[in-house]
């Protein structure tokens, strides 16, 4: 059996915070922190590191959106927003911040669940995108210092051609024999070569 989908909940009304993690705690989920309010929701997730936030948009001080902003800023976890508005510039401004799904209240688990896992999904695939676009990164990065090394190198053995009379795979072996003895690499040799 797969472990339950951790949650933080952060809800400024009691009452609601009380039926929502009952609710979500009867459809199997472990609800691991309840916050009233966005700082609180915040430095929980933090602490907690669930697997989603459930988020009410309008509390007091930081706000669900604001709190969102920052836990998808740092990819701490999916979230999902609660609230009492379907205003459009709301839902946009929601979606802009990274937000995977949102639910207008009332609620019911019929329209909770479905935002959860949806949402849940929406930051696995984005953690993986973002995994991905990483090492593409990482691997553009290598290749352009290679290219970086090779134009120096290949200066270098211009050079030596020129001032030593050294064929092209004399000059290439010239510096390699060269690193191998100073256990340097052929880049910085070749960076010696051209400084002289």
């Amino acid at each position: 059996m797969s472990e339950p989908v951790r949650l933080v909940i952060a809800e400024d009304e009691a009452l609601i915070r009380l039926d929502l993690s009952e609710l979500l705690t009867e459809e199997g989920y472990e609800v691991v922190a309840e916050a009233g309010d966005g700082d609180e929701a915040v430095r929980l997730v933090r602490e907690h590191r669930p697997d989603v936030a459930v988020l009410d948009i309008k509390m007091p001080g930081t706000d669900g959106l604001s709190a969102a902003r920052t836990l998808l800023a740092e990819q701490a976890c999916a979230v999902v927003l609660l609230t009492a508005f379907s205003q459009r510039d709301l839902i946009a401004q929601a979606r802009d911040a990274g937000v995977m799904a949102y639910v207008v209240k009332p609620f019911s688990a019929q329209d909770l669940v479905p935002a959860i896992e949806l949402a849940r999904a929406r930051f696995v695939e984005m953690r993986a995108m973002t995994a991905q676009v990483d090492e593409l990164e990482a691997e553009t990065s290598k290749l352009s210092d290679q290219l970086e090394a090779r134009k120096v190198i290949d200066r270098a053995k211009g050079r030596l051609m020129d001032t030593k009379g050294l064929s092209e795979q004399d000059a290439f072996r010239e510096i390699q024999t060269s690193a191998m003895a100073e256990r340097s690499t052929m880049k910085a040799v070749a960076e010696r070569i051209l400084a002289e």
